[in-house]
C-alpha cells in the first residue's frame, strides 16, 4: 500500500532514497541468482563483500541532490572503483540513477503526489549532452566486459548527443539502453509487478527477487552474455531458468531445500562456462529499487529546502 509522507527537510528525503538503495543492493547479494555473485557463491573473480562495499561507496553520490544525473553516475562509479577496483555496479547505477533523479525532482519542483514512471519519462527526455559526457567517462572507468565498439557515438569518443539519444542508439543490443528508450518498460511492466506478486505469495524478499531474475532470464536473452558469446548459450540459459520458474510454482519458503539443489547445480554450470547474467541481475535490483520508491506517494508541500 502507498504511504503518504511529509518531509521536514531535504536531508530526510535523501535518507529515504539512500536507505532504499542500500536495501536493494543488499538484496542483490542475499538472493541466490544462478550465475551471479551472492553470499551463496562467489564468481567471476568477485565476491559478495565487494558488492556490499560498492553499494556503500556509491550511496552518497547517487543520492546527492547537488549532482546532475550524469554526475551522479560518474561519481558513483568513481567511488566504487576506489573501494573495490573492479566493475561491480555500473549497470545498477546506470539504471537506478535516473530513478533517483526522478524521485528528487518531485521534491525540487513541488509536484506533490505523482507516479514515479511518469516523472522518469520527463527526466529521461531532459537529459543533456553533458550527462552523456559524464556517463561515457563512467563507462570508460568501469571497463565493462564485452563492450566492443559502436559505429555511432562510441564511448571511446566524446558524445555529440544527449544521454537519451546515445542510449537509443544502443537499445537494440543492450537491455540497459533499452530501458532508457522505453521509460523502463521491462522494469515497470514486468519486474515490479512480478516482485510484488511474489512477495505477497511468499513474504520473503529474497525469493521474490529470484522470481524476478528467473522470469527475466527465461524470456529475455541477457545482453552481457550475448555481447561476450553471441547466441551460443541463449537457449541453454533460457531452459535452465524455465526449469527454475517451474520449481518456483510449487515452492514453499518453509522448505528452501526444494530449490537450493537446482540453484546450486545451475550456478555451477553457468560459472563453469563463464556465464554471468549480469544485465539480468541489474534489471532485478532496479525492479526492487523502483518498487520501493514507487510505493511511496511523496507529499512535499511545506518541505524545508534549506
Amino acid at each position: 500500500m502507498s504511504r503518504l509522507l511529509r518531509f521536514e527537510s531535504k536531508n530526510q528525503f535523501q535518507e529515504i532514497i539512500l536507505k532504499a538503495w542500500l536495501q536493494a543492493c543488499e538484496l542483490d547479494i542475499l538472493t541466490f541468482k544462478p550465475g551471479n555473485v551472492s553470499v551463496h557463491a562467489a564468481g567471476h573473480n568477485m565476491t559478495a563483500e565487494q558488492f556490499k562495499l560498492s553499494a556503500l561507496a556509491s550511496a552518497k553520490p547517487i543520492t546527492d541532490f547537488t549532482l546532475s544525473l550524469g554526475e551522479k553516475i560518474f561519481y558513483s562509479i568513481q567511488d566504487t572503483r576506489s573501494a573495490v577496483s573492479c566493475n561491480t555496479n555500473l549497470g545498477i547505477v546506470l539504471l537506478c540513477a535516473p530513478l533517483v533523479e526522478a524521485t528528487q525532482s518531485v521534491l525540487q519542483d513541488h509536484l506533490g503526489q505523482v507516479f514515479l514512471r511518469d516523472r522518469l519519462g520527463t527526466v529521461l527526455n531532459e537529459t543533456t549532452v553533458s550527462d552523456a559526457c559524464w556517463v561515457y567517462k563512467a563507462i570508460r572507468l568501469a571497463k565493462p566486459g564485452g563492450l566492443g565498439r559502436a559505429d555511432q557515438q562510441d564511448v571511446v569518443n566524446q558524445p555529440q548527443v544527449t544521454l537519451l539519444e546515445a542510449m537509443q542508439l544502443a537499445a537494440d543490443k543492450d537491455r540497459i539502453a533499452y530501458q532508457y528508450s522505453t521509460v523502463y518498460k521491462d522494469i515497470f511492466e514486468y519486474g515490479v509487478p512480478r516482485y510484488k506478486e511474489a512477495y505477497l505469495r511468499w513474504g520473503d524478499t529474497r525469493w521474490a527477487a529470484l522470481a524476478v531474475y528467473a522470469g527475466f532470464l527465461a524470456e529475455i536473452p541477457d545482453s552481457l552474455i550475448v555481447r561476450k558469446y553471441g547466441n551460443r548459450f541463449t537457449r541453454m540459459v533460457a531452459n535452465r531458468m524455465a526449469l527454475v520458474n517451474k520449481q518456483l510454482e510449487e515452492f514453499s519458503p518453509d522448505k528452501p531445500e526444494q530449490l537450493l539443489g537446482i540453484l546450486k547445480d545451475v550456478d555451477t554450470e553457468f560459472k563453469a562456462a563463464g556465464i554471468n547474467p549480469g544485465t539480468t541481475a541489474d534489471l532485478t535490483v532496479t525492479s526492487v529499487f523502483a518498487e520501493s520508491l514507487d510505493k511511496i506517494r511523496w507529499n512535499v508541500e511545506g518541505t524545508n529546502f534549506q
